[in-house]
């Protein structure tokens, strides 16, 4: 996604971004890798009785597996040069998994915001029915919405992610819903559920304050707060601004430059998500099983009062 012009050079700074992708990309993918290989296999495997949140935290852990597979495939032609249609095939899998991602982690706040307002409502409606439609329409609308990535000014072989066409990815109407319906939209909607959820719990009377901050609920929406902005913030900004210099809007070099080594770095840190979202796995299984612990005391108890 780095700029290319004639009045400046950019291999300093692409050789910069290659050395940090290198070092921090293959750790990244070697990690997150077998991190969400094990979360795959201990959803599918050990939990018989799937709910909506392990149906969105399956998706969530594909969605990481995918795109970590494109990234070693984006490293692979970030120093060589592959076919047009290759090349949008492994952009468009790495941006799809990107924003599959973002609103599957949107979905899950959401239906924990709905649990935690109204628990009976939400205890009540826990079928994975609406969790896998959700889902389905999520990769289909993603892949469809890819389709710019596969228009190029140019026939000839490219670098994947240095030469996306202005007419298509670039282009002003996609990179503004890009930054409205894939970035702020899902923004305000993690920020609002979060506050509301956090503020529930810290307020809930039954329950001694301490007891409450130290739950796994809060640390749940914590973590998938900070996570959320500390890798999908820096790179919608840096394409804002990477925007702005392919319609020749910032012409200065040195600008140029900086913006072009703070998109890759802006990348590589949106990659880190995959790893970030296993410390969410972790709290939510855990908290997963504690409810499932306590529901199962519920239904004894209420053969109990039955016999």
């Amino acid at each position: 996604m780095t700029n290319s012009s004639t009045e400046c050079d950019f291999t300093e700074i692409d050789r910069l971004a290659n050395t940090l992708r290198l070092g921090i990309s293959i750790p990244t993918f070697i990690l997150g890798l077998v991190l969400n290989a094990l979360a795959l296999y201990m959803f599918c495997c050990f939990w018989k009785k799937h709910t909506k949140t392990s149906v969105y935290m399956i998706n969530l852990a594909l969605a990481d597996v995918l795109l970590l597979l494109s990234l070693l495939l984006k490293l692979h032609y970030s120093y060589t040069k592959a076919p047009r249609l290759l090349c949008s095939f492994i952009q468009s899998l790495y941006f799809v998994n990107m924003y599959g991602s973002i609103f599957i982690i949107v979905c899950i706040t959401v239906d924990r915001y709905i649990c935690i307002r109204h628990p009976f409502e939400g205890r009540a409606n826990r079928s994975t029915k609406w969790a896998i439609l959700n889902c389905c329409v999520i990769w289909v609308v993603a892949w469809i919405c890819s389709s710019p990535m596969y228009v190029h000014d140019e026939k000839n072989p490219l670098k994947c992610f240095h030469n996306l066409s202005r007419q298509g990815a670039w282009s002003t109407p996609y990179i503004v819903s890009v930054e409205i319906f894939g970035f702020l939209i899902p923004l305000a909607v993690m920020v609002f559920c979060s506050a509301q959820n956090i503020l529930i719990l810290l307020n809930h009377k039954s329950q001694d304050k301490k007891k409450v901050e130290g739950s796994g609920s809060l640390r749940v929406i914590i973590i998938n707060l900070v996570v959320f902005l500390v890798c999908f913030t820096p790179v919608h900004l840096a394409i804002c601004l990477q925007y702005l210099v392919r319609q020749d809007v910032i012409e200065n070099c040195s600008q140029k430059k900086s913006i072009s080594l703070f998109i890759q770095v802006s990348m590589i840190l949106a990659n880190l998500n995959c790893c970030l979202d296993a410390i969410f796995y972790y709290f939510a299984a855990k908290e997963f099983l504690v409810l499932s612990m306590a529901d199962y005391s519920i239904n004894i108890l209420q053969l109990a009062f039955v016999q």
